[in-house]
């Protein structure tokens, strides 16, 4: 196992994370799984064998059910990992109960501390933007946190850049504590996040996670172009995410990675994931389980060395448009290029050459 530093703190992560979207599965969180206290204390003792120091959590999964089963889980190895859980998401018809104000963030982590049966949560992330508290209230509550031992580092998850470069900046300018990481949704099917979020993460020294590596499933195998997903399958028992544009490119993403995996004797789960680790700007990658099967297949994935033309291959098929102003960069020969984008404008520079040998031929 590797491990990276997160963002502009000193913590060394494994780049592999624990997810824990599966556990309890409650409350709405039905499809995603059932994994129990015991299972989940296996789950936590292979992924330390493999290395990995990290498991992340959020009060909203089944409802604060997958904190209580970590925290009945972790017991004495609580001090072995690096714990990350997040708050802001709605938990009642209380209009109080969601956002990122101070009475509902300190009430929020006390409440996790609680489930989590600890005294500190060591990475506090707010689950997505907050429209309505300011960043001022936000930023200041997280640091009475730190300060109070409540919480160690704190990110954010979810954010626009703007909205992440909006908090940094108020923080700079207040000189409070900033934001450590950003949790992001991030597949070969969905590269998004490339065009801003992956290169104000590398500019602002700000760890990246990667929640859903898999697409939720979409990733794994389950699905394909004459395959119908199994019912005890997150994608076949009608989970509403993630959102797919072109299905047709989702297909053509799964028989890329199966022709890699194949090569290199991998499932389609592992090739993603040994592709994705390695991407530009990626800390970790969050990495749930329903199964020790499963679990013990993904954790192999971060051993597969992927060669430079399988790499290249899977980049090149599932190469997003280029948004603008990215086109114009390089289809006007723009320098000065900056660091932070620079291997993304790389990739779609080749699209270019790639037609103009085309219209040469």
């Amino acid at each position: 196992m590797q491990y990276k530093k997160l963002g502009h703190s000193g913590l060394l992560v494994s780049q592999c994370v624990l997810g824990t979207v599966p556990f309890a599965g409650k409350a709405g969180f039905e499809k995603t799984g059932n994994v129990n206290a015991a299972e989940a204390r296996r789950f936590i003792d292979i992924a330390l064998d493999h290395g990995v120091n990290m498991i992340d959590t959020a009060d909203l999964y089944s409802m604060g059910g997958a904190e209580e089963v970590l925290g009945e889980a972790l017991r004495e190895k609580r001090d072995q990992i690096i714990l990350a859980s997040k708050a802001r998401s709605p938990l009642g018809q209380d209009p109080n109960a969601s956002g990122a104000s101070r009475f509902h963030l300190i009430k929020a982590c006390e409440a996790s501390l609680k489930r989590l049966k600890t005294d500190h949560i060591d990475l506090y992330q707010i689950h997505n933007w907050d429209g309505v508290a300011s960043v001022d209230e936000t930023l200041r509550a997280l640091e009475d946190l730190v300060k109070s031992g409540k919480i160690r580092y704190f990110g954010t998850s979810n954010y626009t850049a703007w909205q992440m470069m909006k908090t940094l900046g108020h923080a700079e300018a207040q000189r409070l504590l900033k934001p450590v990481s950003q949790q992001i949704y991030y597949t070969p099917e969905s590269r998004e996040a490339e065009y801003e979020l992956l290169p104000m993460a590398r500019d602002q020294d700000i760890g990246t996670l990667v929640w859903g590596p898999l697409g939720e499933g979409l990733l794994t195998g389950a699905v394909g172009r004459n395959k119908k997903a199994p019912a005890s399958t997150r994608q076949g028992s009608g989970w509403p995410e993630p959102y797919v544009h072109d299905m047709e490119h989702a297909y053509r993403v799964i028989e890329v990675l199966e022709e890699v995996g194949t090569e290199l004797n991998a499932s389609i789960a592992q090739t993603c994931l040994a592709w994705l680790a390695n991407r530009p700007g990626i800390t970790s990658l969050i990495v749930g389980n329903r199964t020790e099967t499963h679990l013990r297949e993904n954790l192999q994935a971060f051993e597969l060395k992927l060669s430079e033309a399988q790499r290249k291959r899977i980049e090149q098929v599932t190469r997003p448009a280029p948004n603008y102003p990215y086109w114009h960069r390089f289809t006007s020969g723009m320098d000065r290029i900056d660091p932070a984008e620079q291997p993304f404008i790389d990739e779609h520079q080749q699209t270019l050459d790639g037609r103009k040998d085309q219209a040469i031929k």
